[in-house]
């Protein structure tokens, strides 16, 4: 048999889900890092890398408790960072004031009905403890781009958000829209580490709100935010894994600003996977 006929066998893994599967994202057992080389994965194999990298490289497969919307058949994913992650999309911008790494779901286009109508996101995160994030940066762990590039309609930042109000650095923070001004929080919590922090954001692309449901470990998602007016208009594309902003910059932090040495950093993801919720009460919160 093919090899790629082998490795779509694997990622067909079938999940009992109470609302319609709008993609899927979660990694079998039996995958390999190779498989995110080409095109046998739910993810692009092209996107977000730094230059020359490849999947294969910026991912590992961590040894960790399986997270609430993943299954025995079933895996996390851990997306690192090194010096090497520096996104060029040309040979004219090359984006040395960023670290990325970042999977987007392949069968997302910018323009597809997955920011249409009403979704809601899912997945999961934990800290890496043997390759800490450093709280003195901005990341960006999800988000979602819109498909022209002006904006983020939501994204979940961790660590010193640049402009932001001072707080504990160590904190996830959902925040809405970045053109707004200024920019809503969300919804934040403590990145507590040996703990799987789970989410489900619902995004209404009609009535242009968001709201976030949350919970650890294995407990069932609860509604932490009613739905609050945000504006998720502009379509675009599902980001996971790590954009770490510098310190300083200016006005171009994409190009400008200090990015230390010998860095060697993770974040570990579970259960990504997004559904239809636009029928009433279709948000899961349990497996």
């Amino acid at each position: 048999m093919a090899r790629s006929v082998v490795f779509a066998a694997l990622w067909s893994v079938a999940f009992a889900q109470k609302c319609p599967i709008q993609f899927d994202g979660r990694v079998p057992q039996a995958a390999t890092l190779d498989s995110f080389d080409g095109n046998e994965s739910p993810y692009n194999p092209g996107y977000v890398l730094g230059a020359n990298l490849k999947w294969s490289s910026a991912l590992q497969f961590p040894s960790v408790n399986t997270s609430l919307f993943d299954a025995s058949g079933t895996k996390a994913v851990e997306v690192t960072i090194n010096d090497k992650s520096i996104f060029t999309p040309s040979a004219d911008n090359v984006q040395k004031g960023f670290r990325r790494a970042e999977l987007l779901p392949v069968s997302v286009t910018g323009t597809d009905a997955s920011t249409t109508g009403q979704k809601t996101v899912h997945f999961s995160v934990m800290k890496d403890s043997a390759r800490p994030l450093n709280g003195s940066h901005e990341y960006q762990l999800f988000f979602l781009e819109s498909n022209d590039y002006s904006t983020n309609q939501v994204t979940l930042k961790y660590g010193t958000i640049i402009g932001g109000a001072k707080k504990d650095a160590d904190t996830l923070t959902v925040t809405g829209n970045v053109n707004t001004n200024p920019v809503a929080t969300l919804y934040s919590t403590k990145f507590t580490p040996g703990v799987w922090h789970n989410f489900g954001i619902v995004l209404n692309f009609s009535s242009g709100t968001t709201q976030v449901y949350y919970s650890t470990n294995n407990n069932p998602l609860a509604s932490v935010t009613r739905a609050l007016r945000n504006s998720v208009s502009g379509q675009g594309q599902y980001h996971f894994g790590l954009l770490k902003k510098p310190i300083g910059g200016g006005s171009d932090i994409a190009h400008n600003g200090f990015q230390p040495k010998n860095i060697n950093e993770g974040v570990i993801f579970g259960g990504i996977f997004q559904e239809d919720s636009s029928k009433s009460g279709c948000v899961s919160l349990k497996p």
